[in-house]
C-alpha cells in the first residue's frame, strides 16, 4: 500500500523543516510531497538540502491551499498513491501517525490536532453545518484532549491533517481551487458525503498544530476569506430555498457593517486609542471586500493590503 504525505510550504521554511523533521521518525512507510506556492524564504533550497528524499514540487506563484494541495494529489495519483496524507506545514506529528488511521480503515479521517501552545487542548477536530446561522460549529475547538478519545462523524474534518483513500478522489475530484484558502475541505467533505464517503475523527492519529500560520495578515486577511468563501460555500451546497434566506440575511449583516464604518471612520481623528481603532476598521472594511469580491466573482488570492500588517 503506498501512502503520500503532502506538505505545503509558503515563505514557511522554518514551520515546514520542522514539520519534515517530525516526518522522518513515522514508522509507516511513506513518500512525502512538499509543494512549495512560489516561496521567496530561501525554502526551496533548505529542504532539498536538509531532505533530499522529499519530492519538492514548485509551483513558482501562490496557488493557495486549494490548488497547492491540487498539485500535489495529482503527483500521488499519477504516481500510483493508495493512501493521501494532507498535512499543514506548522505541525509537528507523532510517530504513530499514519499506522493509526490505517487501523480505522475509514475513507475520509481527520487527526486530532492538538495546540502546539496547550498540547492538552484540541485546535478543533472540524464541523457541523449550521443551516440557521449559515457557518460551521465547530467541534470540540479548545477542549481537553481527554474529552474527545471516540471517533465522531462530522461534515467535515479539519484540513490540518486529513487522511484519505485515493479512491476518494478519484471519484469525486480535488478542491475547488476558487476557495484559494478557508472552506476549501469543508466544500469537499460534503462532495465526498453525497457520493457515499462520511468523514471521520481518529482519535489516536496525533499531531500538535501552531494555529494560524498561513494567515499572515492577521484577523483582516481571515474575515475576507471567510466571508467570500463562505458565500461560494453556500452557493455550491444549499437548497434554493437556504440560498435566498442566508444571503439576505448576509445582505442585511453587511449594510450594517458598511455604515458602522461609515461612522467609525468618521470619528477616528477624535479616537483616544487610533491604532486599535483603525484594526477594526481594516477587519470591517475586509468583510465589506469578501463579499463584493464573491458577488463580482473575483476568487483566488486576496487583496496584498490584507495581508500587510499594519
Amino acid at each position: 500500500m503506498k501512502t503520500y504525505v503532502i506538505v505545503l510550504n509558503w515563505n514557511g521554511k522554518s514551520d515546514t523543516l520542522n514539520c519534515l523533521q517530525s516526518l522522518t521518525s513515522v514508522s509507516t512507510p511513506h513518500q512525502t510531497v512538499v509543494v512549495d506556492n512560489g516561496s521567496t524564504d530561501g525554502s526551496q533550497v533548505a529542504i532539498a538540502e536538509k531532505f533530499p528524499h522529499v519530492h519538492l514540487i514548485e509551483t513558482k506563484e501562490n496557488l493557495g491551499y486549494a490548488e497547492g494541495n491540487n498539485r500535489g494529489i495529482r503527483y500521488a495519483l499519477e504516481n500510483g498513491a493508495d493512501y493521501i496524507f494532507i498535512l499543514n506545514n506548522d505541525t509537528r506529528v507523532s510517530s504513530d501517525i499514519i499506522e493509526s488511521f490505517l487501523k480505522r480503515d475509514v475513507p475520509i479521517q481527520g487527526g486530532k490536532a492538538l495546540l502546539m501552545d496547550e498540547p492538552t487542548k484540541i485546535d478543533h477536530l472540524g464541523g457541523n453545518w449550521d443551516k440557521e446561522k449559515g457557518e460551521f460549529n465547530l467541534v470540540a475547538e479548545f477542549e481537553p484532549s481527554s474529552n474527545w478519545d471516540t471517533p465522531v462523524t462530522l461534515d467535515y474534518v479539519c484540513g490540518v491533517a486529513l487522511f484519505v483513500k485515493a479512491e476518494v478522489f478519484k471519484k469525486i475530484g480535488l478542491f475547488d481551487p476558487r476557495f484559494f484558502l478557508f472552506w476549501e475541505e469543508a466544500d469537499w467533505c460534503l462532495r465526498a458525503k453525497r457520493a457515499g464517503y462520511d468523514s471521520q475523527s481518529c482519535p489516536e492519529a496525533l499531531l500538535f498544530h501552531k494555529r494560524s500560520a498561513s494567515f499572515t495578515g492577521g484577523k483582516p486577511h481571515t474575515t475576507y476569506f471567510w466571508w467570500r468563501n463562505r458565500l461560494l460555500w453556500i452557493e455550491k451546497n444549499c437548497s434554493e430555498k437556504e440560498k435566498k434566506n442566508l444571503k439576505a440575511m448576509i445582505s442585511k449583516s453587511t449594510l450594517k457593517t458598511l455604515k458602522s464604518l461609515c461612522i467609525k471612520s468618521a470619528l477616528l481623528p477624535f479616537s483616544s486609542n487610533r491604532n486599535k481603532r483603525r484594526e477594526r476598521l481594516r477587519v470591517s472594511k475586509a468583510q465589506l471586500i469578501g463579499v463584493i469580491h464573491y458577488y463580482s466573482r473575483r476568487f483566488g488570492n486576496c487583496p496584498s493590503s490584507l495581508v500587510k500588517t499594519k
